[in-house]
């Protein structure tokens, strides 16, 4: 998994909050605070900071002084997202999760408690992964385009404050309503280089796109079981989908991976990809609207450095 048994250096005494407010229905801010108290009591400078232009400026001040610990997204996967764009190599990034999914922080074994998560950041130890990056913006788990990220598009148009699970249930059935399946055009690896790449190169089109650096997905879904953050490669895979009975039919076989086996389904891994379109289409980056295609997405490896407790996730 690419992990280190680096610590962090003694002088590295500083660790920086970053509270998203809308992230756990008030809960996060109260759980911030643990957190801070808790590194306090161990010798370390803890500040909760919520606006990220001074999370920005106060990260890289420490960071190059060498005096940061860590950066604590507090929040979900947007939120260690919007971070990580935020924040140049190398800058140990920490988790405290209070978001509806979590994904990122499941995978990796990281709880919700404000005391083991300042254990990680004590005395826990770092793992290096890839990233992609997406028209310029990066993402650790995934982008999508199709049918889900127009899901996305629709809650993203009419979200306003924090989101529950039942947030996503209009959204979805407007989709599967009134979404049309139009083409996206891929442009993927080619030649020699294709052929070195499981998969041998993307397909020519298909109306369900992903591209995923970790093998997560809300609901549990298995799109992309084998991906692996470390392999300096995106695992991608194309779908063949026409109608909401085909979304139906894919979303039953990924809960244990079998869409994988179908006969509209192509898989393998890339180092890029360029998704375009006849008219305008919506794509999504680890749950959160990203715009409309074009779009180019490519492998960045080892981008992240992140926090994590002393096991294997």
């Amino acid at each position: 998994m690419g992990r280190t048994d680096c610590q962090s250096p003694h002088e590295a005494d500083r660790v920086l909050i970053a509270l998203n407010p809308n992230a756990g229905r008030g809960s996060a801010a109260v759980r911030a605070g643990e957190l801070a108290a808790l590194l306090r009591q161990g010798g370390i400078v803890a500040e909760i900071l919520g606006d990220l232009e001074a999370i920005g400026a106060a990260t890289r001040e420490w960071h190059t002084a060498g005096r940061l610990r860590a950066l604590v997204a507090v929040g979900g996967d947007g939120t260690v997202a919007e971070l990580l764009n935020r924040t140049g190599v190398g800058v140990p990034l920490a988790l405290l999760p209070s978001g509806t999914e979590n994904l990122l922080a499941r995978y990796l074994g990281i709880e919700r408690s404000p005391g083991k998560v300042a254990d990680t950041i004590l005395a826990g130890g770092r793992l290096r992964l890839d990233a992609g990056r997406a028209n310029g913006r990066l993402f650790l788990l995934m982008a999508s385009c199709g049918p889900d990220s127009e899901v996305v598009r629709r809650l993203h148009a009419r979200r306003r404050g924090p989101i529950s699970h039942l947030t996503w249930a209009g959204p979805i059935a407007a989709t599967l309503w009134r979404y049309d399946y139009p083409e996206i055009r891929l442009q993927g690896c080619s030649g020699a280089e294709a052929a070195e790449l499981e998969g041998g190169g993307v397909p020519h089109s298909a109306q369900w796109f992903f591209a995923f650096n970790l093998p997560c997905y809300a609901g549990g879904f298995r799109v992309a079981p084998e991906a692996d953050g470390t392999d300096g490669l995106l695992d991608y895979c194309a779908l063949d989908c026409r109608g909401p009975l085909d979304v139906l039919r894919y979303a039953a076989a990924a809960r244990t991976g079998r869409h994988l086996e179908m006969a509209g389904c192509q898989s393998g891994r890339l180092a890029r990809v360029r998704l375009e379109s006849a008219r305008p289409i919506s794509y999504q980056l680890d749950g959160d609207f990203g715009g409309q295609l074009p779009l180019s997405i490519e492998v960045v490896p080892q981008r992240a450095t992140l926090l994590v407790p002393n096991r294997e996730p």
